[in-house]
């Protein structure tokens, strides 16, 4: 029996495409202290229902858990800060930011810049300290500043991912569309390129003393809901 199978590469394997090497991506996510997320086509494929709604995942609810708990290990026992901005009025991504305890939501900024700038000077932060999940045309102004930058393949097409590379504004780019939970491969990317994956997991599976001070810190996060054209 071989006792040392040989290594597999999960993002050869998955398709997750990485624009930059390990080595350096798993440098910039050394300085992270905040998140951040479109809501269309990262935690969905964007379709609506008749009030203009769009649902999420367990599956990527999970995957952005876990993705804090990582960067929580990672920094010492603080917590990210993490934000949704979302250029519609969606009482889905209402109802996960509140569930979840996320700083902020910013709904209906067609700008997202000013979100952004707002987002920045809430909580004292530089570009570079951010992580961000998108997915199209009215995100890549934020992109461009952001020290981690994940694209969600997916309803855009390939026309898209290509002119974003070509902008220079992606990092990793997830084989998954946000309706096919990519955000959860995005998730899951970032924490293995940390070497927090199995940690992380481990520690949520065994409901450990280090998850349950995580949780409490997360849970006693107040959401601030900022509205834009109401």
């Amino acid at each position: 029996m071989n006792e040392h199978p040989i290594a597999r590469d999960p993002f050869q394997e998955i398709g997750t495409e990485l624009l930059l090497s390990p080595a350096e991506l798993k440098e910039r996510l050394r300085g992270i202290r905040a998140l951040l997320f479109d809501w269309d086509g990262v935690f969905n494929d964007g379709w609506k229902d008749l009030e203009g709604g769009s649902p999420f995942s367990e599956v990527g609810s999970m995957g952005v858990n876990m993705l804090r708990f990582g960067l929580w290990l990672q920094n010492g026992e603080q917590i990210p800060y993490s934000a949704i901005i979302t250029g519609q009025h969606n009482a889905h991504a209402e109802r996960f930011a509140q569930r979840e305890k996320m700083h902020g939501l910013y709904m209906g900024f067609i700008d997202k810049r000013v979100a952004f700038e707002a987002f920045l000077a809430k909580h004292g932060l530089k570009v570079e300290e951010v992580v961000f999940f998108f997915d199209d045309a009215i995100d890549l102004a934020v992109a461009d500043r952001c020290g981690v930058r994940v694209l969600m393949r997916g309803q855009a097409g390939e026309f898209f991912v290509k002119h974003a590379v070509a902008r220079g504004c992606v990092d990793l780019i997830t084989a998954l569309s946000g309706g096919q939970n990519g955000l959860r491969e995005g998730t899951d990317a970032l924490l293995t390129l940390m070497g927090r994956f199995g940690e992380a997991i481990d520690h949520r599976a065994a409901y450990s003393d280090a998850y349950q001070r995580y949780l409490a810190q997360r849970q006693a996060v107040s959401t601030e809901i900022q509205r834009a054209g109401r």
